[in-house]
């Protein structure tokens, strides 16, 4: 299998079956990857047979090339449940079955990955050093850890952890409510890497280790096998999936460089100066030249009067009132109580994941003047938070520092900017978030080398329904 993907699937210590199953497989070439786990559901076969349906469903969609992949990823999770919900209603020793997964289509070409989500299967990007949770897991448990009101370390010893709200087969919700499947799109850089895997996985193994194993200069098959032999290791209460691609792109310097010195041209020690011949140059004689008294006379005259009118306009002058010549004082925006907390939130957040809770941020939140982010890597929980342009404020929302690699927003939304994010690379992530009469929602600028040659296909923004609903915290759907 090739260099830059792999899936490897196990049992586990304490189950007989695999109700598991993956894919990856290239597309159109290596241009695309097609990468998916499955966890089926219900009894010893039904969760086999579930998880066999969507996995043959999902390659049937993207057996071409891709060209709307989002819209692809939604029917192939929507005719999967049709599927299935039909299988049940003619074996009834199947009723239970159901399953849940998370597809990616990466666009190794343009630097791009597409998914879609449902269940407790998870998603993660690995971008230098940092592992970011990019799916959510549609489950009580899943979304108290989501919310920030449980640790990780809670979630996994939580008895409850396992019971879904969402899953393919078990309602017609999964086609006739939009926010039912989880989707989104984000940048695939070079160097980037997605694992995908079942809960077997993050039920035994925590985000830290993950990480380790995952930083480790192993092939991705070495990897692969590390992590689910850790998982066996701490337990193995469930089947272990998991699924890896990179982007095995160079990565590009995009670090500014200082612009070259002109070069200086030393004056030659051999030169020599060419004398031309003087000549003496006689006056003109010309008879305009010389000045009529009459002439003259007049100039004193103009002269005279102009000092007299300028005496006069200084004189009235005086009575003006000096006290109203004096400058104004500039104007000192001063931030509202709920902009300083918010920023000082963002700047003083631990680790790289930030959890805004509606009962201390008010919406909305009126700013007078920029929220400036200056970490590398922060995911933001803002839970459907408004940002509200304060009246007069032209300035942007947010503005990311040059060197961020990657800052993910979630479930906020921005009302009356000229600007909404000024970001930069492409480390900006959104999921779920709204631009309400904002002039320019993103502004997202590159940094070159100075004088190279750049070959770079710029991304197309995909525009889903889906990415901008917000979060329903009665239930943790998306």
């Amino acid at each position: 299998m090739a260099k830059h993907f792999f899936g490897l699937t196990d049992t586990g210590k304490t189950r007989d079956n695999n109700e598991d199953s993956f894919i990856v497989q290239p597309i159109n070439g290596e241009q695309y990857i097609l990468a998916a786990v499955i966890d089926g559901v219900g009894g010893y076969h039904g969760g086999e047979v579930a998880a066999a349906i969507a996995k043959e469903e999902m390659m049937r969609q993207f057996i071409a090339r891709p060209k709307d992949p989002i819209s692809q990823i939604i029917d192939a999770f929507r005719e999967t449940n049709r599927l299935i919900v039909a299988k049940k209603e003619t074996e009834k020793e199947l009723s239970e079955m159901a399953c849940v997964a998370t597809l990616v289509l990466a666009d190794i070409e343009n630097n791009q990955f597409y998914y879609g989500h449902v269940g407790d299967t998870r998603l993660y990007l690995l971008r230098d050093g940092s592992l970011v949770k990019i799916s959510k897991d549609h489950s009580f448990v899943g979304f108290l850890e989501d919310s920030g009101r449980l640790d990780e370390v809670a979630a996994m010893q939580h008895p409850k952890r396992n019971e879904l709200n969402k899953a393919i087969g078990f309602s017609d919700q999964i086609t006739n409510v939009e926010s039912y499947i989880e989707t989104g799109q984000s940048p695939f850089l070079p160097g980037d890497t997605l694992l995908l895997c079942s809960d077997g996985l993050t039920d035994m193994v925590n985000k830290q280790d993950i990480t380790s194993l995952l930083m480790q200069g192993d092939r991705l098959a070495k990897k692969a096998d590390n992590l689910i032999a850790l998982a066996n290791e701490n337990g193995g209460r469930d089947n272990i999936t998991v699924v890896l691609l990179q982007n095995n792109k160079a990565k590009q310097n995009v670090e500014p460089t200082r612009p070259g010195l002109a070069q200086q041209v030393p004056l030659s020690t051999t030169a020599t100066m060419r004398e031309e011949p003087v000549t003496d140059v006689q006056p003109e004689t010309n008879s305009r030249s010389k000045k009529h008294p009459g002439f003259i006379a007049l100039i004193i005259l103009c002269i005279v009067l102009l000092g007299t009118t300028l005496l006069l306009f200084l004189k009235s002058q005086q009575t003006v009132d000096h006290g109203s010549m004096r400058a104004a004082p500039a104007k000192i925006l001063v931030r509202n109580n709920q902009e300083k907390l918010l920023q000082d939130a963002i700047d003083h957040a631990p680790g790289d994941t930030l959890v805004l809770s509606d009962s201390i941020f008010k919406s909305p939140i009126l700013l007078s003047d920029t929220l400036r982010i200056r970490k590398d890597t922060l995911h933001i929980f803002a839970h459907g938070i408004v940002l509200q342009a304060d009246s007069g404020y032209k300035g942007a929302a947010i503005i990311l520092k040059s060197q961020s690699k990657l800052i993910s927003l979630d479930s906020m939304q921005f009302k009356g900017f000229n600007l909404a994010i000024a970001a930069s690379n492409q480390a900006l992530f959104l999921k779920n978030v709204r631009f309400i009469n904002c002039v320019l929602p993103v502004n997202n600028s590159y940094v070159f080398p100075n004088q190279q040659l750049i070959n770079m296909l710029f991304p197309s923004v995909n525009q889903s329904k889906n990415i901008t609903k917000a979060t329903d915290s009665k239930n943790g759907a998306n």
